[in-house]
């Protein structure tokens, strides 16, 4: 018995779902009028209180790429129509698309008829569906990324579908990872039949096979704008279709022997459901890895032949997935599991159509598995977080006890003071070993992050946000202290340019990017913590200005001198007269206070012995 403890939640479930309503059906009669009949590339319907708009598969032939390699990022000009997937996390690269296929969805987008259909569809309908076959697939996905976002931006309830049928790959990683940041993955349904060589293809290096992909698209689209016609056109030759199968069988076998970062890694990444079909039944997968398994394992028992006309029979499919999923299902002599977990594995494998006797049931099931866990594996770091969170609670509580004595000690030094001034005491020993631990566990976090091992919202989670704003809020002014202590600003230059950790910067945009709910309050005393984390390390930068402006004689340079410390003592005295500091930025013997007496004194000075420098400097310049 397998040592998964928990039972297997059958992607079978989730097919089940889809292939019991009409909207397999619907889409794909859709699909039909939109190949067969649809000048503006696209067409609309309303079914009660759904709205349909399914997209032509056949409109990259003429003049599009048709070896799909030109990626191209996704416009993010102004008000982009795909500002949600521009939030990149520091470092990430760019969101990029299939040029062709983008150009084709901007073309639709422009013209006023898909406006006015859109927005009579938008006052009509509860929920919209974009629809496509093929190339048609990816246009109907840029078009549910498009709506998705403009909803967000206008804060409206309509639900939206995304179902394709044989789609080609779409974009990079980057584009897979900001639509599970916004939690849209489960709104794209990608329907794949068992050998359809077209959804594979993008997987593969292309270019030995571009001189093929002229005529197999042109009898694809001969078949699709008409089927009776399309059965008197002339397909590849047996040659052909078996350089092109044999050319993505061996990529894609490379690619899966790899391993998952091979495939996570690649220059393009599936994102979605996938909706494994055959005359059997279907599956769904949603984890990166596993859909490019099963792909593999899938085209590796068909044929050159039956890759290429697979494309063409999604009609036969979802005519026939309801009645199957409605059949008795059962098992054959010898292949009764042991639990229902290995049941729900081997009824998987029956709906795309593998028996347990066939020699890829090992791999296929053994993938199926692989994707379970997967799935899980990003909540349970989650849920594992939290625990160690709550475990280094102590060491954050210790740093807020001895913040309290700082601020009430005799000295009147504050937090910030005392800390950089330290002794060697047990007591100070022990905040500084605290302020390291937390370090450890907070940039464990964002490896975990950005190694995908977290759920992609993490960073949206008010728990985590909040966790992380109130450690960078506590514990960076001692980070500063410490920099400043051991003279790190002398040879590294000041902190805020040259010292300050990745993991605050990172913190930063979480915060800047949360979602707030509440009205901004006028305090009524002074913060807990300050809310500026690199105040201290802008009062250091003024003190070394003060000292260079007692040093420098030179017109100019005292000018911009005076221009930067005017404008921090500014920025000081509004986080103080709005209490967004702690006590200790006011407390008696603080940097800050100390600086504030030094500039109101060099201030009079400079007010005393204006006149005085006034005539000097004009003696100076009459020749």
């Amino acid at each position: 018995m397998d040592t998964e403890t928990s039972s297997f939640e059958t992607s079978e479930m989730l097919a089940t779902f889809l292939a019991s309503t009409p909207l397999l059906p619907e889409s794909w009669r859709l699909c039909n009028l939109a190949n067969a009949n649809s000048p503006q590339g696209f067409v609309a319907e309303q079914i009660g209180s759904i709205g349909y708009v399914a997209f032509s598969g056949i409109e990259s032939v003429s003049g599009s790429d048709p070896s799909f390699k030109n990626l191209v990022p996704l416009p993010d000009v102004g008000n982009s129509m795909f500002h949600p997937l521009h939030r990149q996390t520091e470092g990430e690269e760019p969101v990029l698309v299939q040029g062709a296929l983008l150009r084709i969805f901007e073309n639709i987008y422009k013209d006023p008829g898909f406006q006015n259909q859109m927005q009579t569809l938008m006052q009509t309908s509860e929920s919209i569906i974009f629809t496509g076959h093929s190339v048609g697939g990816a246009t109907a996905s840029l078009a549910a990324l498009w709506l998705l976002s403009y909803l967000q931006s206008n804060f409206s309830n309509h639900s939206v579908l995304c179902i394709t049928f044989g789609s080609p790959l779409l974009g990079n990683e980057t584009l897979s990872r900001a639509i599970l940041r916004e939690k849209w993955s489960g709104k794209f349904c990608h329907v794949v039949s068992k050998y359809d060589i077209m959804p594979r293809m993008l997987f593969v290096p292309m270019d030995p096979i571009a001189p093929l992909m002229k005529p197999l698209l042109h009898f694809w689209h001969m078949y699709m704008n008409s089927p009776h016609f399309g059965l008197l056109a002339v397909p590849l030759s047996d040659d052909s279709m078996a350089q092109i199968f044999r050319h993505v069988l061996f990529h894609l076998g490379s690619l899966v022997e790899a391993g998952e970062e091979a495939v996570t890694g690649g220059m393009l990444r599936p994102f979605g459901n996938y909706f494994f079909c055959s005359e059997d039944g279907a599956i769904c997968v949603d984890n990166a890895a596993s859909v490019v398994k099963m792909m593999y394992l899938l085209l590796a028992v068909g044929s050159a032949s039956s890759s290429i006309s697979d494309h063409l029979k999604y009609g036969d499919y979802v005519g026939k997935i309801s009645f199957q999923f409605l059949e008795k299902r059962s098992f054959m002599q010898g292949e009764l599991p042991e639990s229902s977990y290995e049941a729900g594995v081997v009824l998987a494998l029956q709906s795309t159509g593998i028996s347990c006797k066939e020699q890829i049931a090992g791999p296929a099931k053994d993938c199926l598995k692989v994707a379970r866990r997967l799935g899980r594996t990003p909540n349970l770091n989650c849920a594992n977080l939290a625990i160690k969170l709550s475990k280094i609670n102590p060491y954050r509580a210790e740093i807020e006890w001895y913040k309290a004595l700082c601020d009430r000690s005799d000295d009147q030094m504050g937090y910030y003071d005392s800390f950089k001034q330290r002794g060697a005491s047990k007591r100070d020993f022990k905040v500084n070993l605290n302020r390291h631990k937390l370090a450890q566990f907070w940039d464990n976090v964002i490896n975990l992050f950005e190694s995908n091992q977290l759920p992609h919202d993490f960073h949206r989670q008010g728990k985590w946000v909040n966790a992380s704003q109130s450690y960078k809020l506590l514990v960076e002014p001692l980070d500063i202290a410490e920099y400043y202590r051991t003279g790190m600003h002398r040879s590294k230059g000041h902190y805020i340019d040259h010292g300050r950790e990745r993991r605050y910067r990172i913190f930063d945009r979480w915060w800047k990017e949360r979602s707030v709910t509440g009205e901004n309050y006028k305090r009524s005393k002074f913060a807990s913590l300050t809310q500026d984390t690199c105040f201290w390390a802008r009062v250091e930068e003024a003190r070394d200005l003060l000292d260079a402006l007692r040093s420098t004689s030179d017109p100019s340079h005292l000018a911009l001198l005076w221009q930067k410390i005017d404008n921090f003592a500014i920025h000081a005295n509004e986080l103080v007269e709005t209490k967004e500091v702690s006590i200790d930025v006011v407390a008696k013997n603080s940097s800050y206070s100390l600086w504030l007496k030094d500039y109101n004194e060099l201030k009079s000075q400079m007010v005393q012995f204006r006149p005085l420098f006034l005539s000097f400097v004009n003696e100076e310049m009459v020749p």
